[in-house]
């Protein structure tokens, strides 16, 4: 009998495992013997060893400068973005009528496709015409080039990344949500003001939502490419250039696929050593109910 039952089993997983296996592990492994190659995909890869790294890592100025604009912007978007989800959620939460509507309204933008916000943006921005430089001259402000000038680029980039804030919004409306009410009474008995019962019960109740939302703003931050790629094509003077357009110009424009996957794997590392510093971290400001473990 469970003989039979272990092979039903793989009989009905074998679909997922075929794909798990041919689409997903197959890819990896391959990738990781291009970045050791010379390969254009059109002649055979040859095999040059380490030398795609070494290039990179010590000949390749546009690699390093597209690794700084990439933290620079997750370290400005990330931090302002949970802020301000934080924010809106703490007043999205409030009682009040007609909030539901409100909560639909700043939820909408995170689903509206990420191509169909980055033209609206390069409406915003342009020089003369855009909005955002027209409402600033009604109070007397010039308003910069934003996407054609190297020092207001990458700040462009990080105030159409709030425009998804929604997201976030609602996972710590969640978790506001599920916070014991019991809580805010005993608080309320013991004379705390809104701002006390903030920073000591909702704050330290929401860590968990917040930490996930930190580990997945990171790795998106860090992953960014449709905004760059659509919005500044990685200008001017590759001021916007992040690591994943990079990677993608090396791929499919200039044909050097090795080259595209060892930036694959470096940007790899990045993240998982990111990643590995926020959860080792997270043990000193993440508060888990009582019998929940830190995972």
């Amino acid at each position: 009998m469970k003989k039979k039952e272990g092979i039903w089993f793989y009989f009905f997983i074998s679909p997922w495992l075929t794909g798990f296996l041919g689409l997903t592990i197959g890819p990896i492994l391959f990738s990781i013997y291009m970045s050791f190659t010379d390969w254009d995909m059109f002649l055979s890869p040859h095999f040059i060893g380490f030398a795609n790294y070494a290039t990179l890592l010590t000949d390749d100025p546009v690699f390093w400068k597209s690794v700084g604009n990439t933290f620079y912007y997750a370290l400005i978007a990330v931090p302002l973005g949970m802020c301000i989800s934080l924010w809106i959620a703490y007043y999205l939460n409030k009682k009040l009528k007609g909030i539901t509507f409100f909560r639909v309204l700043y939820y909408l933008p995170s689903v509206v496709p990420v191509v169909a916000s980055s033209l609206l943006f390069i409406q915003l921005f342009a020089p003369t015409e855009g909005l955002i430089n027209q409402a600033l001259s009604f109070i007397g402000i010039q308003g910069p080039q934003w996407l054609l000038d190297a020092q207001w680029v990458k700040l462009s980039l990080v105030i159409m990344s709030l425009w998804g804030v929604g997201g976030g919004v609602v996972l710590l409306l969640a978790g506001m949500k599920g916070i014991p009410p019991e809580l805010y009474e005993a608080s309320s008995i013991d004379g705390a003001s809104s701002g006390q019962s903030f920073f000591n019960i909702t704050f330290p109740m929401l860590t968990p939502v917040i930490f996930f939302n930190l580990v997945t703003g990171i790795i998106g931050a860090l992953q960014t490419f449709a905004q760059v790629f659509i919005v500044t094509a990685g200008g001017p003077d590759n001021a916007s250039q992040m690591v994943v357009p990079y990677l993608f110009q090396n791929a499919f424009q200039f044909y050097k696929m090795g080259y595209a996957s060892a930036i694959a794997w470096i940007l790899f590392i990045i993240i998982l050593a990111l990643t590995l510093i926020v959860f080792r971290s997270s043990a000193l400001w993440v508060h888990y109910e009582e019998g929940k473990e830190n995972g």
